[in-house]
This record gives structure tokens, C-alpha cells and sequence, in this order.
């Protein structure tokens, strides 16, 4: 059985929970000739609730330990001479979980019974075949210990899924019986169902924060994995990014990071300024029937999908600035470089300023208008030392969010940058960012345990903490001039 029909399972004990416990509250008022505490539908909430709720704590704890129990217990019974050849343990469980799928795909699809593969399973030509049959491809220099492994591992699951799939039933049953069980006129179930439910709206806005946490959590430890294997003063110091995955590398970030800012300034440098004045301009100077038309269009790019930009930088921007600029002036002949990919990333982002540059100066008080044009002031004047000050703080978490989006892009770096990793002034050389580089190191057929590909993490963690800094900036200006203006 899987997750998905024990959960439809569990909701239908739930809906049944419900008028269950909603028919005895009625009958238990009426046999007893009294009136109940709180309505009928309190009474089917409880029993609802309690079958429900423990059960899905339940699965949801089960898929997540599992796994890990398994992997674990699985670990221990591969033998060193076959992680010693493989190069690493990470690299043999992942062996182990595919061929376990597969097994299950040959016996599922397959046609062969538990019998069949018992007898077979020490042959591993036979067993080869099979899975190819069903597309699942297996080395020849797989030993029979990790075909025995990954068997267990895949008798294991079998067994913890069929105990997941009776204990969960049956704290859906016992709990919700229980609640029934205690149902009565005095019962006070809407104090009960609004404790739960506010218990749970505790939990949920839980989520986001337990989420960041967990984020954060897991850079860090790759991130120390990584500085184990290779020195932290040449991965922040070094100026030279070369990854090879057979040694010999040199994963320096200050090229990534110097890419990444010059990037993001060239866009912010087009995408402030224009997005600050159309926001100035349909906020205080255009009419109703040209504001209705102008916003929604401008606000139709940030709708565009970043593919569609990178193809434009690539296609269009990239060798129309190569013919009319780089190579008349002797300054480049690629059509990827810094400067296509800024200038389409900061059309991406003129939206992200105007539109909420616009919302925020409409929410300055006209009563600071008026008394600006009172003391004789002009429309521009009242603009510029009105106005701006006092939607400063919002216009600065405006341009916080397009700098993020801007440091946080990828496609349009790919298509209109290039992928090389460089220190330089050109803006019509190619170079490339961190995120670019976060990609490519988790991609291909590469070493999970190697420095190579847990240099992502630390490059993730990296921008994480220069993202935040901006964060605290943009706080540290918002709260000042806050204070001025309120």
C-alpha cells in the first residue's frame, strides 16, 4: 500500500470519524434529555480531529525515519573490501536503493514470483537481464554482496511500509474510537476543537522558520564536510576557479563572487533608476485611464519565464552589442558577456522596483502633499523632498528584492554571460556567478563526497550569508529613516 492510498485511506476514517461522532452527540442529547454544551458539528470536529491528526504524525514521522533506519542498518552488512573499491560508502547505497527499485520493478512488471528471485539470486547474469528488461541498468563489477544488501534493503521496506501502513490505520481507529467513546452532552468539544486547531496553526506557522533552519543546517554541515577536504583560506582567498574532478583543483570564489556583483550591479544600475521614475511618473503624474493600461503591461515581464530572457540575451542583445559596440571598439568578439546579461536581467527586473516603488509612494498620506503645496511648494519639489523621504524605507526593500533576484538568477547568466569564471573590468567579457556554478558542480555523473561537488554548498552558503547582509543593510536604513518620517 502506498503513502498516498493510506492517506486517502485515513481521510475516509475521518469524514466517517465525523458524522459519527456528530450522530452519537445527538442521540447521547436526546437519550438523555439535555442540551449539549456546544453544537453537533463540534462534536464531529473532535472525533475527526483525533483520528486524523495522530495518524498523519505518524506516517509523516515514519517516511522520514525509515529510511534512514534502513540505510543504516543496510550499511553495516556491506563488507570494506567493496567500499574500498567503489571509492566511497555513499557511492555503494546508491547502488543498493537502485537495484532494490529495480527488483521490485521485476517482480511488479517483470513476471518473476519472490520464488523465482530467491533461486535466481545467485546467478547475477540472470538477475542482470531482468533488470534490464525493465530498464534498470546494472555494472558489471556489481558484487553479490550488494545484490544481497540491496535484496535486504528491499525486504526491510517491505516490512517497515506493511508496519507503517497497520500502525497508522490503527491510531486512526483507536484515537477516533477513544474520542467517540467519550462523547456526551457536558463534553466541552468546541473548547476542545478550537484548542486543536489552534495548536495546529501554531505548528503550520512553524513550517517556515523550522524550514529556513533546516536549510541553513544543511549548508552548514556540507559546508564543513568541504573545508575538511580542502583548505578554507584558498577557497575564499584563492582567485583561480579550476575544478577538475580527477584532482589537482583549485576552487578559489572570488572570481564566482566578483562575477556575481558585477552582474547584479549592471542590472540594478539600469532596473532602479528607470523602474523609480515610471513608478514616480504613474503615481504622481499620469492619469487614471494611462496608469490602468501602463502598470499591468510593465508588470507583464516579471511573468516572463527566465528562459525566454536568456534566449533573448543570447539571439538578440548579446550580438547586437557584440557588432555595434565590442568589436568596433576592440573591446570583445563574444556575444556572451557581462553587459548582455546585466541589461536583460535588469529589464527582468524594472517591474520588481515600479511596481511596488509605485504602491509605496501611493501609500504616502496626501495630507503631506497638501501641506507641501501649502508652503508654496512646486509638484516636483513636493516629489523630491516629500515624497521620496518619506517612502524611502519601502523603496529600499524594493530594490532589496530585485538585488536578491538579481544575485539569486541563473538561466539569464548562463545564456547571456557565459560559464567563465574570471577577474576583470570588461563589461564585455564573458564571466559567470555563483549561482551558475552551484548547477554545474551538482550536475553530471560526479562523486557526491568529493570536494568538487560539496563546493556547492559552501558557494550556497556563501551567498547565503551576503544575502543576509544586504538583509541587515537594508533593516538598518529602513528603521532610520523610519523614525524621521513617522
Amino acid at each position: 500500500m502506498t503513502p498516498g492510498i493510506l492517506a486517502l485511506i485515513v481521510l475516509a476514517l475521518t469524514v466517517i470519524g465525523y458524522f459519527l461522532g456528530r450522530q452519537r452527540a445527538v442521540a447521547a442529547a436526546a437519550q438523555q434529555n439535555k442540551r449539549l454544551h456546544s453544537l453537533p458539528g463540534y462534536y464531529g470536529q473532535s472525533v475527526a480531529l483525533f483520528t486524523a491528526v495522530p495518524a498523519f504524525l505518524l506516517m509523516a514521522a515514519w517516511l522520514f525515519l525509515q529510511p534512514v533506519v534502513i540505510e543504516s542498518q543496510i550499511a553495516g552488512q556491506i563488507p570494506d573490501s567493496v567500499v574500498e573499491k567503489a571509492g566511497a560508502k555513499s557511492l555503494v547505497m546508491a547502488d543498493v536503493r537502485r537495484i532494490a527499485d529495480g527488483l521490485d520493478l521485476v517482480i511488479t512488471e517483470g513476471g518473476v514470483s519472490e520464488d523465482e528471485l530467491d533461486r535466481m539470486r545467485a546467478d547475477l547474469t540472470d538477475v542482470r537481464g531482468r533488470l534490464a528488461n525493465v530498464g534498470v541498468a546494472l555494472g558489471s563489477d556489481v558484487s553479490p554482496a550488494v545484490f544481497e544488501a540491496a535484496k535486504s534493503y528491499r525486504d526491510i521496506g517491505k516490512t517497515g511500509s506493511l508496519l507503517r501502513n497497520i500502525f497508522v490505520i490503527l491510531a486512526a481507529v483507536g484515537f477516533g474510537a477513544w474520542t467517540w467513546s467519550r462523547i456526551t452532552p457536558e463534553m466541552r468539544a468546541r473548547n476542545t476543537s478550537e484548542i486543536f486547531i489552534r495548536t495546529l496553526l501554531l505548528g503550520s506557522s512553524l513550517v517556515a522558520i523550522l524550514t529556513t533552519l533546516g536549510i541553513v543546517l544543511s549548508l552548514l554541515f556540507e559546508t564543513i564536510h568541504f573545508f575538511q577536504m580542502y583548505p578554507a583560506t584558498e577557497f575564499f582567498f584563492s582567485t583561480v576557479w579550476n575544478p577538475q574532478f580527477r584532482g589537482g583543483s583549485t576552487l578559489g570564489i572570488l572570481p564566482l563572487l566578483w562575477g556575481t556583483f558585477y552582474v547584479s550591479f549592471v542590472a540594478l544600475a539600469l532596473a532602479v533608476p528607470l523602474g523609480l521614475m515610471i513608478a514616480i511618473y504613474l503615481a504622481e503624474y499620469s492619469g487614471s485611464r494611462l496608469r490602468s493600461f501602463a502598470k499591468p503591461a510593465i508588470e507583464i515581464l516579471a511573468g516572463i519565464p527566465t528562459i525566454v530572457y536568456g534566449l533573448f540575451a543570447l539571439i538578440t542583445v548579446g550580438p547586437l552589442l557584440r557588432d555595434w559596440i565590442a568589436e568596433p571598439l576592440g573591446l570583445g568578439n563574444s556575444s556572451s558577456s557581462v553587459i548582455t546579461a546585466g541589461l536583460v536581467m535588469g529589464i527582468m527586473l524594472i517591474p520588481f522596483v515600479s511596481s511596488l516603488s509605485d504602491d509605496i509612494i501611493n501609500a504616502v498620506p496626501q495630507s503631506m502633499r497638501d501641506g507641501s503645496y501649502g508652503l508654496g511648494a512646486t509638484q516636483s519639489e513636493t516629489i523630491k523632498r516629500v515624497i521620496m523621504p518619506a517612502a524611502l524605507p519601502g523603496i529600499v526593500g524594493a530594490v532589496l528584492l530585485a538585488a536578491s533576484r538579481a544575485i539569486g538568477e541563473t538561466m539569464i547568466v548562463v545564456m547571456g554571460a557565459g560559464a567563465s569564471a574570471r577577474l576583470g573590468l570588461n563589461p564585455f567579457d564573458a564571466m559567470t556567478t555563483v549561482t551558475v556554478k552551484i548547477v554545474s558542480q551538482l550536475t553530471g555523473d560526479t562523486e557526491f563526497a568529493s570536494p568538487e561537488t560539496l563546493v556547492a554548498f559552501a558557494l550556497g552558503l556563501t551567498l547565503f550569508v551576503f544575502t543576509l547582509g544586504l538583509n541587515i543593510l537594508a533593516l538598518y536604513i529602513v528603521r532610520k529613516y523610519r523614525e524621521q518620517y513617522e
